[in-house]
């Protein structure tokens, strides 16, 4: 018998054995566990961390998610939609007991953790997503100038939509808060995550202590990761793990260990709708249509650009300025539904690609030098160069068993290609090679590499050149 309650259109995840989402009629439900857990799939992914699952589905019954007013005044039921999605960090039900597993001090109310505008293309076919630096500094209606996230404090929800849509000049047509502390059980009802870091991260005021290199994090490291600033970029780094840390949920949500398992999808979804409240006041059906057609491979993830990462104001806060122009282009670009991430080579009959990694800065890679010559003082002066380059190189230069080495290698341990090949591209003519090792180290030869000249002193301030790429580029391979 089918349940009277059960409603007649549905949400089927993988049904086209690519993760991807399509809209069914509902006939006949044999047996509750089975269909309707796979219907209700995956809410979360990114709505569990401050952005919405863009890949999978976004399918939830409303009595199950909160509302909000943020007054939005209108949604757009067809073609494209921009919604401002923002993370926040409630407290006040949190015990001591948590507070202090969770390093996050005593303090009561809510504020602004994460802020992201999720732009879905007019074909239904791509998602855009750009994190805004909560540190940015912009002009607040009605209170002037502060940092963006200042606006939720200074008046919640509404004032939020209203900085963002001045800021960008798209028009906000969902909103969705997300409480951040709840993305806990979200990563532990996925039985956890895959990150990957290309530095070392110690960070006593959230407790995460990783070497660099591949890790598989539940749910209180998981936070830790995405929201710890104690890296070379601070915030702007902390927007990369984000968007890290969303992709790998996506991947974990929609992979078959997840979608064959009744049991842990629905926790999955379960809690993730949990954390949400949403405006307009549709439980989020509205956006059931748009996703169907969405895929791991079109949700793009973009950096807002900047003129200066380390911008002093007037009242003596450290806030990152926009470049103006370029954003304005870039949320141009979102709005005409172009595409930011260029097709990715297909690859040659040898297996390999033309396609560029993403670059690692140098002040985000830990270097060792080891001399592996007879040569004196060889590793005194490349450490030399490449701290002048920018790396880290905290140790002085050692000394290999062997003496022979003829020619320079940079070896590497897993999951630290990036960085690696940062290190290989300041020392030309150097091979680079997975091997194992703790980290990167630069086994020095009989070719006495040159260090090439950095493009910028060691003092220059922090890239901010806009990045963008897709959730399947941002997933770490073990």
């Amino acid at each position: 018998m089918r349940d009277p309650s059960e409603d007649d259109a549905g949400v089927i995840v993988g049904g086209d054995a690519y993760g991807g989402v399509k809209l069914a009629g509902v006939r006949r439900r044999p047996r509750r566990s089975a269909r309707v857990r796979r219907r209700n799939a995956i809410v979360a992914g990114l709505l569990s961390m401050g952005v919405l699952v863009g890949t999978g589905v976004v399918w939830a019954t409303p009595r199950q998610i909160g509302t909000v007013d943020a007054g939005v005044e209108e949604t757009a039921p067809r073609g494209a939609e921009n919604i401002l999605l923002v993370g926040v960090d409630k407290r006040d039900d949190l015990t001591r007991k948590k507070q202090n597993e969770l390093k996050l001090g005593r303090e009561s109310g809510q504020r602004t953790d994460t802020m992201m505008v999720i732009h879905l293309s007019e074909d239904h076919s791509r998602i855009t997503v750009v994190s805004l630096p909560r540190d940015t500094w912009t002009t607040i209606p009605g209170k002037g100038d502060h940092k963006i996230n200042a606006a939720y404090q200074f008046g919640g929800p509404k004032l939020t939509v209203q900085t963002v849509q001045q800021a960008t000049g798209l028009k906000i047509n969902r909103y969705i808060e997300v409480n951040v502390l709840g993305f806990i059980d979200v990563v532990d009802s996925l039985g956890g995550v895959t990150v990957c870091t290309p530095v070392p991260i110690n960070d006593p005021k959230t407790g995460l202590e990783l070497a660099a290199g591949t890790h598989e994090l539940q749910g209180v490291q998981a936070l830790g990761y995405a929201r710890t600033r104690a890296t070379a970029r601070s915030d702007l780094d902390r927007i990369d793990r984000q968007q890290q840390v969303i992709s790998a949920l996506l991947n974990r949500a929609l992979s078959a260990d997840t979608l064959a398992n009744p049991a842990k999808l629905a926790s999955f979804v379960n809690t993730t709708l949990g954390t949400i409240k949403v405006d307009p006041d549709d439980g989020l059906l509205g956006l059931a249509t748009q996703l169907r057609d969405v895929k791991l491979d079109n949700v793009q993830f973009a950096d807002v650009p900047l003129t200066d990462v380390d911008y002093r104001t007037p009242t003596g806060e450290s806030a990152v300025l926009w470049d103006k122009q370029k954003a304005r282009e870039l949320f141009r670009a979102i709005e005409a539904d172009q595409d930011l991430v260029k097709p990715t080579p297909k690859a040659s009959p040898s297996g390999r690609t033309s396609a560029k990694p993403a670059a690692v800065a140098p002040d985000q890679v830990t270097v060792k030098v080891l001399n592996g010559t007879l040569i004196s003082g060889l590793g005194a002066r490349t450490r030399t160069a490449l701290i002048a380059y920018g790396f880290r190189v905290p140790d002085d230069a050692g000394n290999t068993k062997r003496k022979d080495y003829k020619k320079t290698v940079v070896r590497h341990a897993a999951g630290q290609e990036a960085a690696a090949r940062a290190v290989a591209a300041a020392i030309p003519g150097a091979d680079l090679r997975q091997a194992d090792v703790d980290g990167i180290e630069v086994v020095l030869g009989a070719d006495q590499p040159k260090v090439a000249k950095p493009r910028t002193s060691p003092s220059a301030k922090p890239s901010a050149t806009p990045t963008a790429e897709t959730a399947t580029q941002n997933i770490c391979k073990k």
